[in-house]
């Protein structure tokens, strides 16, 4: 199912999106009864977030009111869809405001098998033979619901897409949901064809199915009227699929690496000094670098052995922005993301996640968690623990450093005047404090009352673009940095000494410039950071990078939303030269986010090694993972990324992962690209062979190492 808007955005992120799709012929009844069909959103917590009215006329029309609002943003939508007399949609019109306020205003229509659609994106047209489905870029859930029937009723259980691609769905359990005596029987189905992994939706079944509900584990439930008593049991058995398919996908991409491994002839990227070396031999056994030699050196008992053949080996990159789910992993570690700081879950999500990951049943690189701690507002976020004063806040920092949280994350609506109390009380626990900067709060107070770090460009600019009364829990903090960056003098005396309170106080920085390029992007024009990528990805996923965020009305404004965002990359690049240290976060889609993150670095004056080192050493330095992280030296965890090119030299080839290495598996990022829809961005990568050793030196050990393989001599990947 079409992945296009988000109920979950963090800056252009979406960790939950919207299924979201329209027919331009639909295989159902003719007749059409006129209902009125009510969907309430409500959150995990209780709150209730938004809702979707769906109305259906006689006469074939459907309007359907959609709404949603968590974090002080969110979609509002008007659709109208009509259907024709046979059933097929011979229009379609969508409008309103997408979560950052862009304007939607999108239609489509169909007269005989000539098909057409405009919206503030894209305009295309297309002769439609038999039967097809158009994905709109912004849409309510109503045109999921019109899929869910015309798919029940095609044979060959799949529908070709507009502009292109293909949509299936298949049923994977049914429930009984009861409500004040009554009971009736839904299905959960998951949709493929459209995004990177499967998208399940709750439908009701018969003769012409419609969506029941739309459950994001951990998040919310948007669940018809009446029946929301339900919502914890449709999310346990959605959970119970999803851990199915995903504990076939860990095992099938994983490859386990026993025994003794050398990696042969790569370069060694050198973290601590952000040098790339000569020639080496690294050896790996059990998760562990146990030597890093120069190549050709002789050893013997290396049971495995993978030729480099002088390809770039980096320690894995860390992401130390990230909001993780379940199925993110593999865009993760197929970008050579090995670590990733989750900067905000839910809590129970967070240590579901981090049990499947130390049994082997997920595809993901290793999680650094950071505790979640907001506010009560009318505009409160709701991941973690949301506290009204300080013994909640007390309370949720004990819970955190139980849990073996390194960090914790303050948000928007989080109350100032405790703000000193909980850093200290955090700090005692051993934690680092960063966030977002409190409402009718200044960075540089957050700085001064022990801020260990700062979350976003955008938090950091407003440091001198509030008042007093500005309030930050709305737009306003990503429309005044828009407006206002562009004529800000960084030579003033303002400026300066917000600098040299971040270098007194060593606090770092978590731009995520990548995600911000949102503040610039004009409807209809290619997001930059992923234009390098854009060919590579699924169809639906590239549309969606033509999507604009905000509202841009005119030259002018765009005018000075680009050299306000410039400014912004500017920025970064004068705090690193002033010895203000820097960590790679992304906030937005996993892996090749932060691809591009790094590329802003170098636009911002840093070298491609001196980026590398920020997505590595940094990473590992400031997640408190240094000990077993962050460099290639013996003794540390074998977190290793085998790179075509020369990222040291021009970054862009970061991209070029051949071979990750991380948890003592073997991942193949070619395998993840063909899994995930994606055209891999390298042919012929590197595989592992073993080697049959004499007994003399091995006491056998070879022997039966290759025996439990089934081969001798033979490419490990060959027989996966």
């Amino acid at each position: 199912m079409r992945l296009v808007s988000s109920i979950k955005q963090k800056g252009v992120n979406s960790a939950l999106k919207l299924t979201a799709c329209a027919l331009a012929v639909l295989s159902m009844a003719a007749t059409h009864a006129a209902e009125t069909t009510r969907y309430t959103i409500i959150l995990d917590n209780g709150t209730v977030a938004g809702k979707q009215i769906v109305e259906r006329s006689d006469s074939g029309q459907i309007k359907v009111h959609y709404t949603f609002k968590d974090n002080g943003r969110g979609p509002d939508l008007d659709e109208v869809i009509q259907l024709a007399k046979d059933g097929s949609m011979s229009s379609y019109s969508s409008v309103g405001a997408s979560t950052f306020g862009a304007k939607v205003d999108e239609h489509f229509s169909q007269v005989g098998q000539q098909a057409e659609w405009h919206s503030t994106s894209e305009k295309g047209s297309k002769k439609v033979e038999g039967t097809a489905m158009y994905l709109p870029m912004n849409s309510t859930f109503e045109p999921a619901s019109l899929a869910i029937t015309a798919l029940a009723a095609r044979k060959d259980n799949s529908l070709p897409l507009l502009p292109s691609g293909s949509l299936s769905q298949k049923k994977v359990d049914e429930v009984v949901v009861k409500r004040n005596g009554q009971s009736q029987k839904i299905q959960l189905l998951a949709q493929t064809g459209i995004g990177f992994n499967p998208q399940f939706v709750w439908a009701t079944t018969g003769k012409a199915p419609r969506l029941f509900a739309i459950v994001a584990p951990g998040y919310l439930t948007m669940i018809e009227d009446g029946w929301q008593a339900n919502s914890a049991e449709l999310a346990k058995h959605q959970t119970a699929a999803s851990d199915k398919l995903l504990k076939d996908l860990a095992a099938r991409l994983q490859h386990p690496m026993a025994g003794l491994t050398v990696i042969k002839n790569a370069r060694v990227f050198d973290s601590e000094t952000a040098q790339l070396g000569g020639l080496s031999d690294v050896y790996v056994l059990r998760g562990k670098i146990t030597q890093v030699l120069p190549a050709g050196s002789p050893v013997a008992g290396a049971e495995n052995e993978i030729d480099a053949a002088g390809r770039v080996m980096l320690p894995g990159l860390f992401d130390m922005h990230g909001h993780v789910d379940r199925w993110s992993g593999g865009l993760n570690l197929a970008a050579g993301v090995t670590s990733v700081r989750d900067m905000g879950n839910s809590n129970s999500e967070m240590q579901k996640m981090i049990d499947e990951i130390a049994a082997d049943q997920l595809l993901s690189p290793q999680l650094v968690p950071c505790g979640f701690l907001e506010g009560k507002s009318p505009y409160s976020a709701n991941n973690g623990f949301v506290i009204k004063d300080l013994a909640e806040a007390r309370h949720a920092v004990d819970w955190y450093a139980e849990h073996g949280y390194p960090q914790l994350k303050i948000y928007n609506s989080f109350p100032k005047d405790i703000l000193k109390e909980v850093v200290a009380y955090a700090h005692s626990k051993g934690m680092r404090v960063s966030g977002h900067i409190p409402v009718f709060m200044r960075a540089q107070e957050a700085v001064e009352q022990g801020y260990d770090e700062i979350q976003h460009i955008n938090q950091v600019m407003l440091n001198f673009l509030v008042t007093p009364t500005t309030d930050t829990r709305t737009l306003d903090r990503f429309q005044l940095p828009a407006d206002k960056v562009a004529g800000l003098d960084f030579e003033s005396k303002e400026v300066q000494d917000f600098i040299k309170l971040l270098q007194d106080h060593h606090t770092s920085i978590d731009a995520t410039l990548a995600t911000f390029d949102f503040l610039k992007q004009r409807d209809g024009d290619m997001a930059a950071p992923y234009a390098p990528i854009a060919d590579h990805m699924p169809p639906d996923v590239k549309r969606g990078f033509s999507v604009g965020q905000m509202d841009i009305p005119d030259d002018a404004t765009a005018k000075v939303h680009l050299e306000s965002y410039n400014k912004m990359v500017d920025f970064v690049g004068r705090m690193y030269r002033a010895g203000i240290p820097l960590v790679a976060g992304t906030d937005a889609l996993s892996g090749f986010t932060l691809q591009a993150e790094l590329e802003l670095y170098v636009k911002a004056g840093l070298t491609p090694a001196q980026a590398i080192q920020v997505a590595t050493l940094n990473g590992a330095k400031y997640s408190h993972a240094l000990e077993d992280r962050g460099s290639i030296v013996p003794g540390k965890l074998a977190d290793l990324v085998l790179v075509d090119g020369e990222p040291t030299v021009n970054l862009g080839d970061i991209r070029k992962v051949a071979l990750v290495i991380t948890r003592g598996k073997l991942i193949y990022p070619t395998e993840i690209d063909k899994e995930l829809g994606i055209q891999p961005f390298v042919q012929n990568p590197p595989v592992m062979k073993t080697s049959v050793l004499p007994a003399s030196a091995s006491g056998g050990a070879g022997a039966k190492q290759a025996g439990r393989f089934g081969m001798e001599n033979k490419d490990y990947a060959s027989v996966m």
